[in-house]
């Protein structure tokens, strides 16, 4: 907080007036990330659609701010109003498919861990440069999007 206070040219204190603490203004940068997140229309009649729109897009947003997201997997997400709003979307969406209660809860988990590892693994460079590289962006979004289909095909048909 003090590093933070002084590129912005105020004292620790000024700071803290805003925000409790160094994790609160953590998950406040975390939910804010995620407000372009994009969301089906309410009134969408493909629950499994609007759930691969919304999860795809998280991906893209976590991938435009790849420095957050060992942040999201050391918060284990993200706890906001924006990220309440898209976890009653999605859970509307599974209930749409027949999903609710503690299955919901689930599928809700497991989708939010898939998404944010794989942001992570596109977003990390190897550790050591003689490691083989990573397959292109192009390769592995196609990756995520085959994975997030046969993911949700599991979650509907479970």
């Amino acid at each position: 907080m003090r590093s933070l206070a002084e590129r912005l040219g105020v004292t620790p204190n000024a700071l803290y007036s805003h925000v409790a603490s160094k994790t609160a203004l953590i998950d406040g940068l975390l939910d804010s990330a995620l407000a372009p997140v994009q969301t089906p229309a309410s009134e969408t009649s493909d629950p499994v659609g609007g759930l691969h729109l919304l999860m795809a897009s998280t991906y893209d947003v976590l991938l435009s701010e790849p420095d957050l997201v060992p942040l999201y997997l050391a918060r284990r997400g993200a706890r906001g109003p924006v990220a309440r709003h898209l976890g009653d979307v999605v859970l509307g969406l599974l209930a749409a498919g027949e999903v609710r209660g503690d299955r919901a809860q689930e599928a809700l988990r497991v989708l939010i861990v898939y998404t944010i590892g794989f942001a992570a693994f596109a977003a990390q460079p190897p550790l050591d440069p003689g490691d083989p590289p990573l397959p292109g962006a192009a390769e592995l979004r196609g990756n995520f999007e085959s994975g997030l289909r046969w993911l949700l095909a599991g979650i509907i048909a479970s």
